[in-house]
């Protein structure tokens, strides 16, 4: 896609929620690419500065920073503020934590956390700014799910909850903001080779993609359909699963993989 389509229908600014690293600065970089300016999102100030700065150099795109944690209540008041004279056009709802481990283990606090950022957060970001985009006709917006919320997944069981909150979130919006020009996309991805994800990885999984990848095959296939399962590995697996396994099985075969993968 062009720079100047893109641009028009989902600009002049982006925020991307969990923007900092990883998926996050992988999806920036595509829509700066594009000629969007950005609102940039992430807990840690100093990989925010340096995605910023790299942004701004290699793309000419203004870059807007708030460093704060999108689980705190507050922090939707933030991006408002920043973003109150701008038009936004695209918002990515990215951030997310996974807990690691038996459900019952788990303390409430992390689980409270895990919702407010995976579920809460993304919610509300949608209710900021998809008004003003259903006001113009025009704008995007794109859920980071994971395969993890098409079933499932003991070992990873608030996780998979929240991912699967985003899949009937997104496909909600989707039907309902269609009329008003809107686009709303959620991506299904498989296991991302991101940071936080090399670290708590004891190996590679099949079907494991680069941050780059999964931030193309979404920003490429926005406004074009609800969903998006990013690598033929993983589209091949989400539909055997989901179409052609009994949902006991899957929920099984989601957690040995869950197991194999994760470090102990």
């Amino acid at each position: 896609m062009s720079r100047l389509p893109f641009a028009q229908t989902y600009g002049p600014w982006a925020v991307v929620a969990g923007g900092s690293e990883g998926l996050g600065a992988a999806f920036a970089a595509g829509i700066a690419q594009r000629g969007v300016n950005l609102v940039l999102v992430a807990r840690r100030p100093e990989p925010l500065e340096l995605t910023a700065a790299q942004l701004r150099r290699e793309h000419g795109v203004e870059v807007i920073m708030v460093a704060a944690d999108l689980a705190s209540p507050g922090t939707l008041d933030q991006i408002a503020t920043a973003a109150a004279d701008l038009e936004v056009g695209l918002v990515i709802a990215n951030a997310a934590i996974a807990p690691q481990g038996p459900f019952t283990d788990t303390g409430p606090a992390e689980l409270a956390g895990t919702v407010d950022l995976n579920c809460r957060a993304s919610m509300l970001l949608a209710r900021t700014f998809l008004p003003g985009m259903a006001r113009r006709g025009h704008g995007g917006m794109i859920f980071v799910s994971s395969l993890a919320g098409m079933q499932g997944v003991p070992g990873l069981a608030a996780y998979s909850a929240t991912k699967a909150y985003l899949i009937s979130l997104g496909e909600s919006l989707w039907a309902e903001l269609r009329p008003a020009g809107v686009d709303v996309l959620t991506v299904c991805a498989g296991a991302v080779a991101t940071p936080g994800y090399q670290q708590a990885a004891s190996r590679r999984v099949p079907g494991t993609t680069s941050p780059e990848f999964v931030a193309a095959s979404a920003l490429r296939s926005l406004g074009h359909g609800f969903r998006v399962v990013p690598g033929t590995v993983n589209r091949v697996s989400a539909f055997a699963l989901q179409r052609l396994t009994p949902r006991r099985t899957a929920i099984g075969v989601f957690g040995r993989a869950a197991a194999a993968s994760l470090k102990q």
